[in-house]
């Protein structure tokens, strides 16, 4: 009687979704991404409080832009693939700086740690293989 060879086991669909699970775990920039992400929608909510509340803050471009683009676009950056989540990351940098210095009176200033947050995000996300 011969004995069937065992299959292997990194063959199996399970062990393969653990192993792109553990690779996503292991990526250096993503919580990095997810904390920029969790910040901008923070601060985000807090703008557009600002504008609807009893005593609203001016409806200035940058107030607008600041209560639409940054949290979209950092959840773009935190679950797209590396070659992909470039792009979104220069585009949110883009968009943070432009509405902190556009509104820097109002609600500008609580997007600073959201763009700390990003900054170091962006650097670890240029070191990643694409």
């Amino acid at each position: 009687m011969t004995a069937q060879p065992d299959v292997p086991t990194s063959t199996t669909p399970a062990l393969l979704t653990s192993a792109r699970e553990a690779r996503r775990a292991t990526i250096p920039s993503w919580p990095w991404r997810r904390g920029a992400m969790l910040l901008s929608g923070a601060a985000q909510i807090i703008t557009i409080s600002a504008l609807l509340s009893a005593d609203p803050a001016p409806a200035t471009w940058a107030m607008l832009l600041l209560a639409i683009a940054p949290a979209p676009l950092a959840a773009g950056m935190a679950f797209l693939p590396a070659r992909l989540a470039r792009l979104a990351a220069v585009a949110t940098l883009i968009v943070l700086v432009a509405g902190i210095i556009g509104a820097v009176r109002h609600t500008g200033l609580l997007f600073v740690p959201a763009l700390a947050v990003l900054v170091v995000a962006i650097i670890k996300l240029w070191r990643e293989p694409a």
